[in-house]
């Protein structure tokens, strides 16, 4: 294996565990209340669904374990996000752009975790170890 090679599927690897863990840690914030600045959702609800969804969907993801399914349901779940909480159909005051309307995050985890989705873990996760990298 290449250098190059070596050093892409590293960087593979990085974004997955950074990525992977920072969605677990927003879904401790929702679920857990760590270092909430909000209160918990009411258990069964749909941001506590959410937050179910991130906190083990991004362990999951972090470890690289049943990483394609993991990682569609994030994706997905941060389209809804998208769309339900921050999306305007707005087009006078430009609150249709991530960047206005507070969105960018839910944007940004929805594409990464897309590209797992499809592209799998990579060979530095618990699935390459299981043979299904």
């Amino acid at each position: 294996m290449t250098t190059r090679a070596r050093v892409q599927l590293l960087a593979g690897a990085a974004l997955r565990i950074v990525a992977g863990a920072m969605f677990a840690f927003h879904g401790a914030q929702k679920v857990l209340g760590v270092l909430a600045a909000h209160g918990q959702p009411p258990v069964g609800s749909q941001l506590w669904i959410g937050g179910v969804i991130e906190l083990v969907g991004g362990i999951l993801i972090a470890l690289g374990l049943f990483t394609r399914p993991a990682a569609l349901l994030a994706s997905g779940t941060m389209a809804v996000a998208y769309f339900q909480f921050h999306w305007k159909l707005a087009l006078d005051d430009w609150k249709f752009l991530p960047a206005v309307n507070q969105g960018e995050l839910a944007v940004l985890y929805c594409f990464v975790f897309l590209v797992f989705a499809v592209s799998g873990a990579g060979a530095y996760s618990l699935d390459a170890r299981r043979g299904r990298g």
